[in-house]
C-alpha cells in the first residue's frame, strides 16, 4: 500500500524529543506536547525504541492512551532492542549522535537487525506504546553515521533478517508498510537496487531540506516517485539550524551552514515568510514526499508547524530563492515552479 494512502495528512509528529533529545524534558511537558498535536489534528506519530532508550514510546503510549486507535497512525522502528539492564549512558557508541539522548533512560541498547530481534522489537514497542498494532515499521539507521565502515555489514544483516521479516508481516497484514528510517541517502539507493525486498517507502531525515537536498534529489527522489513509493521527510528544519537553532546534523552548525541560513532568511524576511513555512513547504513540493514530521518538545511548537504548513507563500519568494542559488535548479517548488 502506498504511504500516501496510509498516512492521514501531510504533517506528522516526530517523537524523538519525547526521548529527552538534547535536554531533560519534564514528563508533563512531553505529554502536553502530544496532547497539543492531537488537538491540532495531527494523527500520524513516528517513534523509535532508540529515542531515549524507550522513553519516547512510553510517553507517547501514555499520552495517546484512551484515544480511538483507528483514528491515528503509528510508525516505529526496528534494529535496536532495549533491555531491562542498565548501562553507562556516557559510554555508549552511538556514532554521530553520541550526546543526543544522554538524558534518556539508562537501559542497555543492543543493535540487532536479525529476524528474531525484529519481531521482538515490534512486540516490545507495542507494550511501550500501549497498542496492539503499528501501521509502519522502519529499519533504523543502517547507515554510515552510526556504523562507519561497518555499515554495509549491518545493512547485509538487515537484508537477511529485518527486510524478510517485515516483507512477511506486511504481506500477512500485521503491518501496512515498511522501509528504512535513515539519515543518509546511500542505504535507500542500495535497497532500491535489490531484487528481493519490496519496501513501501522510506523515512529520510535531514537529507531533503532547504539546507541539504542535492544528493537526495539526484539519487533517490526520482526512483521513489517512479515506483509509486513515498518518502517521509524527517528533520525538515535540519536539527533546528533552519529556524535559528545552533545545531545542524546533531552538532553545532558550521559557518557555511549559518551563511546559507542567513541567505534564505534575508529573502524570507523580504516576503514576510516564516522559515518554518519555507522548510515545510519546500519538502512537500516534491511529488515523492508523502509527509513531513518535524519534532516538537513544547506544546507551542505544534501550532507554529501547522500554521507554517498552511501559510500562503508568494511565488516570488520561491523564484528569488531559486535565483539566489540556494536551492537546486531541479528541485520542485510549491505552485509547480
Amino acid at each position: 500500500m502506498a504511504l500516501k494512502d496510509i498516512l492521514p495528512s501531510k504533517l506528522g509528529f516526530g517523537a524523538a524529543p519525547l526521548g529527552n533529545m538534547f535536554r531533560d524534558i519534564p514528563e508533563a511537558e512531553a505529554l502536553a506536547t502530544v496532547e497539543a498535536a492531537w488537538n491540532d489534528g495531527i494523527r500520524y506519530f513516528d517513534n523509535a525504541p532508540f529515542y531515549g532508550a524507550g522513553l519516547a514510546e512510553i510517553r507517547q503510549g501514555e499520552a495517546l492512551a484512551g484515544r480511538p486507535r483507528g483514528e491515528y497512525v503509528i510508525s516505529t522502528k526496528v534494529g535496536r532492542l532495549i533491555l531491562d539492564e542498565v548501562e553507562d549512558v556516557s559510554a555508549r557508541d552511538l556514532g554521530e549522535k553520541g550526546e543526543v539522548f544522554k538524558h534518556g533512560r539508562p537501559n542497555k541498547i543492543v543493535n540487532d537487525y536479525s529476524e528474531d530481534a525484529t519481531l521482538r522489537s515490534i512486540e516490545d514497542s507495542l507494550k511501550r506504546l500501549k497498542t496492539d498494532h503499528i501501521e509502519i515499521a522502519w529499519v533504523h539507521d543502517v547507515a554510515q553515521d552510526f556504523y562507519g565502515d561497518e555499515w554495509l555489514g549491518m545493512f547485509e544483516s538487515a537484508r537477511r533478517g529485518a527486510f524478510k521479516a517485515l516483507d512477511r508481516l506486511r504481506d500477512e497484514g500485521v503491518i501496512k508498510a515498511w522501509g528504512l528510517g535513515v539519515n543518509k541517502v546511500e542505504p535507500i539507493e542500495l535497497l532500491l537496487d535489490l531484487e528481493g525486498p519490496r519496501p513501501d517507502g522510506f523515512l529520510l531525515a535531514g537529507r531533503y531540506t532547504l539546507l541539504d537536498h542535492d544528493r537526495a534529489l539526484q539519487r533517490v527522489m526520482p526512483k521513489v516517485a517512479e515506483r509509486g513509493l513515498g518518502i517521509v521527510v524527517g528533520g525538515p528544519y535540519s536539527s533546528g539550524a533552519l529556524v535559528g537553532g545552533p545545531n545542524f546534523e546533531y552538532a553545532p552548525a558550521t559557518p557555511k551552514i549559518l551563511a546559507k541560513v542567513a541567505s534564505i532568511k534575508e529573502i524570507a524576511d523580504r516576503y514576510g515568510v516564516s522559515m518554518k513555512s519555507a522548510g515545510l513547504q519546500f519538502a512537500l513540493a516534491n511529488p515523492a514526499v508523502a509527509a513531513v514530521i518535524p519534532g516538537a518538545s513544547r506544546p507551542s511548537r505544534i501550532a507554529e508547524d501547522t500554521a507554517a504548513l498552511n501559510a500562503s507563500v508568494p511565488a516570488g519568494f520561491w523564484k528569488d530563492l531559486r535565483a539566489s542559488g540556494v536551492v537546486n535548479p531541479a528541485a520542485p517548488l510549491p505552485g509547480g515552479l
